[in-house]
């Protein structure tokens, strides 16, 4: 699924920057360019920067300084 349309980066790719070390939102802009034009991804991105990073430390025994075990997201519902 796509999480940023205007850059064109899905959830997969997310998940594979996440495991190949991107461990903050400030990784996941740099190296993939999410959350750089409308922002309206960012959220998303949270959530599976968040799910990625428990799934990793279950997995891997790997727990980053920078992770935060739930965000709240504050973004308006545009459901």
């Amino acid at each position: 699924m796509y999480v940023c349309i205007c850059k064109g980066v899905t959830e997969r790719a997310l998940r594979e920057a996440i495991y190949q070390g991107a461990d903050r939102m400030r990784d996941l802009k740099a190296c993939l360019g999410v959350t750089e034009q409308c922002g309206l991804c960012a959220c998303h991105v949270k959530q599976v920067l968040d799910q990625t990073l428990e799934q990793k430390s279950q997995i891997q025994g790997f727990v980053p300084q920078s992770f935060v075990s739930q965000s709240t997201c504050m973004c308006p519902n545009t459901a």
